[in-house]
């Protein structure tokens, strides 16, 4: 399925490109998403058929509804620009979204023109993008555009996330070999601006797909499974500590502090570990009853333990 339009989809069928509408039954199941394969009657869309992958995202407000950016995607592009400071938090936290969705993250960096030090500025990312590939890329000058090319070959798709006015749709376009997305200058500041709109799959010269995805105000993780992966030098050290239960502040024999005075870790690194686990843990005791009925027994029973502590 390539586009998603108030429940009218647009579908990619052997005999080319279809409009066709949601049938009830498939409103009340899984919504679609882009990404996903359909099972068609006529002008209907009446099944949607198992996932593979997912990149999933807890949905904007104060709802706790997990929403599917893009499915059955085989690589994930999180993009973000070059030339002024690199945003480590941020691509730390759409790694961990990347990492859970079961596909394969790749980090690109577009706008390698407007960087002075390229090589260094990739090696900063790459130290904190643990296991994951790092390309720059220029859809001005077309450096590094084979290298993304070769992530998306026949029979593959890829899903491009980051913010906005970072160069997504200047790099499809560049992809594409042709202007399939809308592009805007850059702002007075530097920034560039937000064009794509809706997420949208495109098919690619060499037999591969690559879906288009708008900028995200926020990106809430829907669960903590990427965690592991995204920090996993953290995760390493951490199982390093004298007491399984460490909580890395002030307990004997902690291999997480000891990594930071050495230098070995940064501790804004860990800093962001930390606060995303809190953010995951809030997320499922939201999204399942039965996580907050069982928060609920053990504050319970903490607080019951602290009344009969002699001298209460």
């Amino acid at each position: 399925m390539a586009r998603v339009d108030r429940g009218r989809l647009t579908v990619l069928t052997a005999e080319g490109e279809r409009r066709v509408s949601c049938a009830g039954a498939v409103h009340a199941g899984t919504a679609p998403a882009v990404g996903d394969w359909v099972a068609l009657r006529g002008e209907q869309a009446v099944q949607v058929l198992p996932r593979r992958t997912a990149f999933v995202r807890t949905a904007a407000g104060r709802g706790s509804g997990a929403q599917v950016v893009a499915a059955n995607v085989d690589v994930v592009l999180v993009v973000d620009a070059l030339g002024a400071e690199a945003r480590l938090r941020r691509i730390e936290r759409y790694l961990a979204v990347a990492w859970a969705s079961g596909a394969t993250p790749v980090v690109v960096l577009t706008k390698a023109d407007l960087c002075a030090d390229v090589p260094a500025a990739v090696a900063q990312v790459a130290e904190d993008a643990v296991g994951v590939d790092v390309l720059p890329v220029s859809a001005v000058t077309g450096s590094g555009l084979a290298a993304v090319r070769e992530l998306v070959p026949a029979g593959c798709t890829a899903a491009m996330v980051g913010p906005s006015g970072v160069g997504k749709s200047s790099l499809l376009n560049a992809l594409a070999g042709q202007p399939v997305a809308a592009v805007a200058g850059i702002r007075g500041d530097g920034r560039g601006r937000h064009t794509t709109t809706a997420r949208e799959l495109h098919p690619l010269p060499g037999g591969g797909l690559l879906i288009d995805t708008p900028g995200m105000r926020e990106l809430a993780l829907a669960d903590g499974e990427g965690l592991s992966a995204t920090y996993a030098d953290v995760a390493d050290w951490a199982a390093g500590c004298r007491f399984r239960d460490c909580a890395h502040r002030t307990e004997p024999g902690c291999a997480v502090a000891a990594a930071i005075d050495r230098g070995d870790l940064d501790p804004a690194r860990f800093v962001a570990w930390r606060k995303l686990q809190a953010e995951a843990h809030r997320q499922e005791l939201r999204a399942d009853a039965r996580a907050r009925a069982a928060e609920s027994a053990r504050l319970r029973a903490l607080h019951r333990q602290l009344r009969a502590r002699p001298g209460r």
